[in-house]
């Protein structure tokens, strides 16, 4: 697959699983859907390994790798988003967890001393900015109490764990370690670490089996892990992680399009102007250095 379409795929999928996930609140406490969630994706993983004869023995030293990555990405991200979001509207945890570009930069530079241009610099920034314009009404609507800046730290925090997972990703491909099956290891060690958490906070561990809780776990374990992981993660050793983490500024304007369908969303002029910018730093990040210079002679030449 190319980059255009893994990139693509990644967006549009977790662009759709804020629905999936809406059908998972409520009956089963946040922790233990977790742990359904990548016990399927890692069951589904390893079941498609063995059909297709791919190696799945890897020596202890990857095992730590792995490890690091479940912990991180699947482990710690997930518990402290999912709890952030119990003091926080969806409206902060998106724009919080939009700065995992950021955190990808600093953290990219100082694990493997990646350059970063200009154009990554301005793309970030009308990112950010368009985010931020995106759901400015809902910001502004928030109180901003204890209750908040708890949900806010614990997103960052979240967020921060993100892109150290991120970090182990583009080390364990550096180390020709196929992302099939790390991500298999790795979400069986992030289901195994959630389990412990829900144990220690009493989270029984019940099921709800009503058609809309099953369909969008399969849906969150099959697409939401893991198909739209293993293009997340294979383009980071294609593209960097700061160049792939734009989807993560990407994914929440393509959730607010299909909630103007679904929730009857109502556009306003923040939503044009954030639209708009997200879509125009998504270009400038993306573009070809020599491409972008030619764009900009020609609208300075018109």
């Amino acid at each position: 697959m190319n980059n255009s379409f893994l990139y693509a795929l990644t967006v549009i999928i977790w662009g759709t699983t804020w629905i999936a996930i809406n059908y998972q609140l409520g009956t089963v406490a946040p922790e233990v859907s977790v742990v359904y969630r990548f016990a399927l994706a890692s069951f589904m993983l390893f079941a498609f390994a063995k059909f297709k004869k791919l190696p799945l023995n890897f020596n202890l030293k990857y095992h730590r790798n792995f490890i690091a990555l479940g912990v991180t990405l699947f482990g710690i991200n997930y518990f402290l988003l999912y709890n952030a979001q119990q003091h926080i509207n969806s409206a902060l945890a998106a724009t919080a967890f939009s700065t995992l570009m950021i955190f990808n930069i600093i953290n990219a530079k100082f694990w493997y001393k990646t350059p970063i241009g200009k154009q990554v610099y301005l793309g970030a920034t009308l990112g950010l900015v368009g985010i931020i314009t995106l759901f400015w009404p809902q910001l502004t609507s928030a109180e901003y109490g204890q209750a908040t800046l708890l949900g806010l730290g614990l997103c960052l925090v979240g967020t921060l764990s993100a892109s150290m997972g991120n970090m182990v990703s583009i080390k364990n491909q550096q180390s020709k370690l196929p992302v099939l099956q790390t991500n298999a290891w790795a979400m069986m060690y992030g289901t195994l670490f959630m389990s412990i958490v829900a144990l220690l906070r009493g989270d029984q561990f019940t099921f709800e089996f009503s058609f809309a809780y099953i369909t969008s776990l399969v849906y969150l374990s099959l697409f939401g892990s893991v198909i739209a992981f293993g293009c997340y993660l294979t383009l980071m050793t294609r593209i960097g992680a700061h160049k792939t983490s734009y989807a993560n500024i990407l994914f929440p304007a393509v959730a607010v399009v299909i909630s103007t369908f679904v929730e009857d969303f109502h556009w306003s002029i923040f939503t044009v102007v954030g639209f708009s910018s997200i879509l125009l730093g998504n270009l400038v990040i993306l573009a070809k250095p020599t491409l972008l210079k030619k764009k900009i002679k020609l609208t300075a030449a018109a």
